[in-house]
């Protein structure tokens, strides 16, 4: 909002204040559009898919296989210690 005062004939002035609640309504659907539970979902979901991109590909969009034999060579060796430790128990 400006802080300019607003002058004018009276029916310049519902049209400004027609104006003005339209973009207030507008702004209140906007933020209860982003406030519902799916849309927060939504846009974790595409935060999370980003992210994994960022870590398993390289900015040109190769493959970043190193990483990717890393987490998998992690996972064998965690998979590998609850068998062990279960055979044991």
């Amino acid at each position: 909002m400006s802080d300019e005062a607003i002058s004018g004939s009276p029916s310049e002035l519902e049209k400004e204040i027609q104006a003005r609640r339209e973009r207030l309504a507008a702004t209140i659907d906007e933020l209860s559009g982003r406030a519902q539970p799916k849309e927060i979902a939504r846009r974790g979901a595409a935060a999370l898919s980003e992210r994994l991109q960022t870590v398993t590909h390289t900015p040109e969009g190769e493959l970043r296989t190193e990483r990717l034999a890393a987490v998998a060579g992690a996972f064998v060796v965690i998979a590998g210690v609850l068998v062990f430790v279960r055979g044991r128990g």
